[in-house]
C-alpha cells in the first residue's frame, strides 16, 4: 500500500461503533479478550488471543490465532489475509473498516490503552433510534450506508449467523437467517407479501440502521428456498433492470389514477395488461400495487408503464 500517514481501523458495527484505533506504520495490533492486548474487545464471541493485525514494510496483513469464532475478510473466513484500503474485518460481533486517516476526519472517540497502543476495551454508545416503534438492541448494528446489505449478508451467510437482521428505512424490513441462510423476509411485517419479493426490494436500499436480533420462533409458510448467493444475484439482476426502464418509472409512494375518459380502447391491452390494469383500479397506490401482483415487481412494473406510456394510467 502505497498511501502514507498511517491508517484508522473504524468501528461501523458493534457495541464499540464509532470507535476508532489508529494503525501506525511498521507496527502490529494484537486483538483479543485479554487484557494486556493491544485491542481489547470485551465480549464473549472473540478469543482471549483472536487476531493480529500488522503494517511493515508498506503492506497491511491481518492473522488469525486460531480463534473459535474465525475472523472474515469482507465475507470471507480468513486465517492470513492482506488487507487494502476499504476491506471490511469482522472479529466477534464488530464491523471494522480500514481507512486511510488522510480520507477521514479524526472526529470520532479514539480508543486508547494504558499501553499507548490502543484500546477498545469501553463500551461507545449504542446506536440511537427507534423506527415504527422498533428498537435496535442486536448483537450487530449498524448503517447501511457504511456496510450495504449484500456484504452484510454475504457475511453472516459465510460466518453462519441466525437471528432476525432488521433494517430500518423509510420501511421496516426483516431478514430470517438460520445458520446462515435466509428463509424469509418481510417489509413492515406483512406476511402477505411474497418473501422473495419483498427481499428483492431490500436490496435497493441504500440508507438507514441495521440490527442483528436474536433469534425467533417465529413459523412462516413459503418459507425461501434458495442460496443467499443467487437470491443476491437475481436481486442485483432486477434492480439493474428496474433502472433502466427509464426516467418516467413511478415512486413506490406514487399514487395511480384511471385516466377519465379512457380514449385508448381496453381491447387494446393483452391479458398482462388487463391484470395490471385492474391492480391499478383496485389499488392506487403504486406500492400497493405491487404487493398484491402475482408478478414480480421487475415484471409488474413492465406493464404498469405500459398503461402509463399508452395514457391508460397516470401518476400523481
Amino acid at each position: 500500500m502505497s498511501q502514507r500517514g498511517g491508517y484508522v481501523l473504524k468501528f461501523i458495527s458493534g457495541k464499540y461503533q464509532g470507535g476508532e484505533f489508529p494503525l501506525e506504520m511498521d507496527s502490529e495490533i494484537v486483538i483479543g479478550r485479554s487484557s494486556e492486548l493491544d485491542m481489547v474487545l470485551v465480549e464473549d464471541m472473540v478469543s482471549r488471543r483472536h487476531a493480529r493485525i500488522t503494517s511493515f514494510h508498506g503492506e497491511i496483513g491481518i492473522e488469525d490465532f486460531g480463534s473459535t469464532n474465525g475472523t472474515f475478510v469482507n465475507g470471507e473466513r480468513v486465517t492470513k489475509a492482506r488487507l487494502k484500503e476499504g476491506d471490511r474485518i469482522l472479529v466477534g460481533t464488530n464491523i471494522i473498516k480500514l481507512v486511510h486517516r488522510d480520507s477521514m476526519s479524526m472526529d470520532g472517540p479514539q480508543l486508547h490503552s494504558q499501553s499507548g497502543m490502543g484500546s477498545a476495551g469501553v463500551t461507545q454508545p449504542p446506536l440511537p433510534g427507534s423506527h415504527h416503534g422498533q428498537t435496535l438492541s442486536g448483537t450487530i448494528t449498524g448503517l447501511i450506508d457504511e456496510v450495504p446489505l449484500p456484504d452484510l449478508l454475504q457475511l453472516f451467510s459465510t460466518s453462519k449467523k441466525s437471528g432476525v437482521l432488521v433494517i430500518l428505512s423509510e420501511d421496516t424490513g426483516k431478514v430470517y437467517l438460520r445458520q446462515g441462510r435466509v428463509f424469509y423476509a418481510t417489509i413492515n411485517d406483512k406476511t402477505d407479501i411474497d418473501p422473495y419479493k419483498a427481499f428483492y426490494r431490500m436490496m435497493g436500499w441504500r440508507r438507514g440502521q441495521f440490527s442483528l436480533e436474536h433469534p425467533t420462533d417465529e413459523t412462516f409458510e413459503n418459507e425461501i428456498d434458495e442460496s443467499v448467493e443467487g437470491l443476491m444475484m437475481e436481486g442485483m439482476r432486477q434492480l439493474d433492470e428496474l433502472q433502466n426502464l427509464g426516467g418516467d418509472v413511478p415512486d413506490m409512494e406514487a399514487y395511480l389514477v384511471i385516466n377519465k375518459p379512457l380514449v385508448t380502447p381496453l381491447r387494446d391491452l393483452s391479458p398482462e395488461h388487463l391484470d395490471a390494469f385492474q391492480l391499478a383500479l383496485n389499488y392506487s397506490r403504486v406500492a400497493e400495487a405491487l404487493n398484491h401482483s402475482a408478478k414480480g415487481d421487475l415484471d409488474t412494473m413492465q406493464d404498469l408503464l405500459h398503461l402509463i406510456r399508452n395514457d391508460y394510467v397516470r401518476v400523481n
